[in-house]
């Protein structure tokens, strides 16, 4: 069978800092009464695979896909562990999240867990909201072991005002916190490993602390990493349509598309790719096929498909992402 333009079922997940964003500016159907903090949008995780929403491999979910059809689905693009290589998410963070980190390569394979690089997309942003990115110059390994023991090692954290259409790259090792009051596109690679330092003595859903994970974070903090800067790319118009290169690593690779009038464009080499909407309308057609997706929806092209038109209605921004060559 041939592949088509594929969308996915939404993965909600419940969480303790989440909220109702993703109902009121998405329309994703949350269930009432219950703080969801992130939308799975495409997955190939244990437990948490998306399943086809539309056209004749509906029901069908990613992990059968990349069993089955794998040439046809990523091309020359490299499994993760037998899985898909990416996993994309939606963020409501009502609350602050923990601050944490994620294991690089070397010490993931120490401690049992998995490297985690990531981009943050900033969607939507109340006044004042800010990320805790890297650490504050002059921070050491011994202040920041005190500063947990006393519990302000929050103070530790560089911290960064954003709004909308900004961006920030976390690559393994970075500690970090999302502030209240956001909602973020996230692309990551395929990983679930999390390792908090500290979570603002609060209780989760069950009514206990959350676990930390101090012994594993302070094998995993860059202490090199001091007071990153937000991507900030260069804006590039041709013929009608702005772009920002967000990202270009080995794991993976983001363009933001941003079309002020009607725009239509054509991706004639046949590549894995995820289309996202952060504003507006698109309609992408493999002329066989189409599907539409409006703010919030995602859409992954199958590497087989020879050329893929992507209509873009008048104010649309979107990304675009690729898989690296790792």
């Amino acid at each position: 069978m041939t592949l088509y333009p594929l969308t996915f079922r939404p993965i909600l997940k419940e969480r303790v800092w989440g909220g109702t964003k993703l109902k009121q500016l998405y329309g994703k159907p949350l269930p009432p009464g219950v703080p969801i903090g992130e939308s799975w949008e495409i997955s190939d995780r244990p437990g948490d695979v998306s399943v086809i929403a539309t056209g004749p491999l509906a029901g069908n979910d990613l992990h059968w896909l990349v069993q089955h059809h794998t040439k046809e689905l990523v091309g020359e693009t490299k499994l993760h562990n037998g899985r898909f290589p990416l996993l994309i998410k939606l963020l409501d963070c009502r609350q602050k999240l923990s601050l944490q980190v994620h294991p690089p390569p070397a010490k993931a394979a120490q401690l049992g867990g998995e490297p985690k690089t990531e981009m943050w997309y900033i969607a939507d942003a109340a006044p004042g909201a800010e990320l805790y990115v890297g650490l504050k110059r002059g921070v050491t390994p011994e202040l920041f072991q005190q500063k947990i023991r006393s519990g302000t090692v929050a103070e530790c954290f560089h911290r960064v005002n954003v709004r909308s259409g900004d961006a920030m790259f976390l690559p393994s090792g970075r500690v970090h916190a999302i502030g209240g009051g956001l909602v973020i596109f996230e692309i990551q690679e395929n990983s679930d490993t999390t390792y908090r330092v500290f979570d603002w003595n609060r209780v989760g859903l069950d009514g206990k602390p959350r676990a930390l994970h101090v012994t594993e974070s302070l094998a995993s903090i860059d202490f090199s990493d001091f007071e990153p800067a937000l991507v900030s790319p260069q804006t590039h118009q041709v013929d009608g349509l702005n772009t920002r290169r967000l990202v270009d690593n080995p794991l993976f690779k983001v363009e933001a598309l941003s079309a002020p009038a009607e725009k239509a464009i054509v991706l004639d080499k046949p590549q894995l790719r995820i289309i996202g909407v952060v504003e507006g309308r698109v309609i992408v057609s493999d002329g066989a096929d189409s599907v539409e997706l409006s703010r919030g929806q995602f859409c992954l092209i199958p590497a087989c498909l020879e050329a893929t038109e992507l209509s873009l209605a008048g104010g649309t921004t979107l990304l675009k992402v690729e898989p690296g060559t790792r």
